[in-house]
């Protein structure tokens, strides 16, 4: 349940984006976009008078502020600037099926061989239907956004493996306030050269990219990890981009095809293929 609410919360963040660039450049808004989280989680951790993490977690930790705090939100924002939000769910699409291979390596973790092919085809369907989407060309973007595969799996199989050592929103907030003394300079230094357009749109959109899919979302994530294992987590994250297609016609104003609904489908059985399948 707790996975499902994190894929929820991460379904919004490429229209959130989208939203935020129209008032804001793309290193300003990643830049400011870490500050904001960071602000509410170090201000929790005060609050709550939460340790620091003992110095052999640092390392991990560093980890998933390289993968999901600075290295994907910088990535896929950079593509966002030329790449649709359906091409850019390329990049969720894939996300599963590499979390699943990073964790086989980084923890040991074997999953069967019924869950490989259903990750497999579930990845392999969402896929074809996200290039449908985008007409079929590959753009300029793609680099950013297999970059952003590679690094985001990193952070979610090491954050997973953390949040079996520590609450999971202590995880995510440690990264976040780990990355202060970049970020916060980083920020400053991105506003005085991008200049900043205040909308509802792209206030909405910072907001909603810091608080909920900074910060919450990973919270719930990393908890739902550390309860049901990294390989079966990671997959319920087929369901994302096709969220994400939902919210891009609604919010977006962006057309699906009739493909959608025969996708969704095919997804919603790889999923519960994935969750019965047994290591």
């Amino acid at each position: 349940m707790q996975a499902a609410l994190g894929v929820t919360a991460f379904s919004l963040t490429f229209p959130a984006t989208a939203w935020g660039l129209e008032g804001f450049g793309p290193w300003s808004l990643v830049a400011v976009r870490c500050v904001l989280a960071a602000v509410i989680a170090g201000g929790a951790l005060l609050a709550l008078r939460v340790p620091v993490p003992a110095r052999r977690h640092l390392a991990g930790l560093a980890v998933v502020a390289a993968g999901v705090v600075v290295g994907f939100p910088l990535l896929t924002t950079l593509a966002l600037q030329t790449s649709t939000t359906a091409h850019a769910a390329v990049v969720v699409g894939l996300l599963p099926l590499t979390t699943a291979l990073f964790s086989a390596l980084r923890t040991g973790a074997r999953p069967s061989r019924m869950f490989w092919l259903a990750a497999c085809t579930g990845a392999a369907a969402v896929i074809a239907f996200t290039v449908q989407q985008s007409g079929g060309a590959l753009t300029g973007a793609d680099a950013y956004l297999f970059g952003a595969l590679l690094i985001c799996a990193a952070g979610y199989t090491e954050g997973g493996r953390l949040a079996r050592l520590m609450p999971g929103w202590q995880v995510i907030g440690w990264a976040l306030v780990l990355c202060l003394p970049l970020s916060v300079p980083g920020a400053l230094i991105a506003l005085s050269y991008e200049p900043v357009h205040l909308t509802a749109h792209s206030v909405t959109g910072v907001l909603w990219v810091a608080a909920g899919s900074q910060f919450l979302g990973l919270v719930v994530w990393y908890r739902g990890m550390a309860a049901i294992g990294i390989p079966k987590a990671s997959q319920l994250q087929l369901a994302q981009p096709l969220l994400t297609l939902v919210w891009s016609v609604l919010l977006l104003g962006e057309r699906l095809t009739p493909a959608a609904p025969l996708t969704a489908a095919a997804v919603l059985v790889c999923i519960a293929l994935t969750q019965r399948a047994r290591g």
